[in-house]
């Protein structure tokens, strides 16, 4: 007879909320040597994609707060990652812009995320990584 706890546990929602911490988790330990968190990650590629980009239509973009957009910003900023200047289209908005500096710390926890992922699948055969990757993929875009 199965436990409560046994049938919760086998739930492919919880498997793959525990999975997902773990790379979670692999992924942060990773890039912590570039001194960045996953937020801070996140902000400083989707700056590096959509830049020069309104700090508010950043926080939009990524569905972050504005009080806290502020403080990863800052964050950013002090490291030399970005730069926050007067919107040439609305003087009243800040634009963010990613340094050279951030495109090189960029390139950089790509190959770390990279790393951090191949520990996550490592138990998986190469033709099984591509199968689960595909099978996740199509769960993401289900709508």
């Amino acid at each position: 007879m199965t436990s409560a706890l046994q049938y919760i546990q086998s739930l492919p929602a919880w498997l793959v909320g525990r999975v997902a911490a773990r790379g979670r988790g692999l992924v942060t330990d990773a890039i912590a040597g570039e001194g960045l968190k996953l937020a801070h990650h996140a902000v400083l590629a989707a700056t590096a994609e959509y830049g020069p980009v309104a700090q508010a239509d950043l926080g939009r973009r990524l569905a972050v707060d504005p009080k806290d957009m502020v403080g990863i910003l800052n964050h950013l900023q002090k490291a030399g990652l970005v730069l926050r200047a007067p919107d040439p289209a609305d003087r009243r908005k800040n634009a963010v812009t990613v340094t050279a500096e951030g495109v090189a710390v960029l390139g950089r926890c790509a190959a770390l995320a990279e790393g951090a992922n191949s520990r996550l699948l490592a138990p998986l055969a190469p033709d099984e990584q591509n199968q689960l990757i595909a099978l996740l993929t199509r769960l993401h875009e289900a709508p």
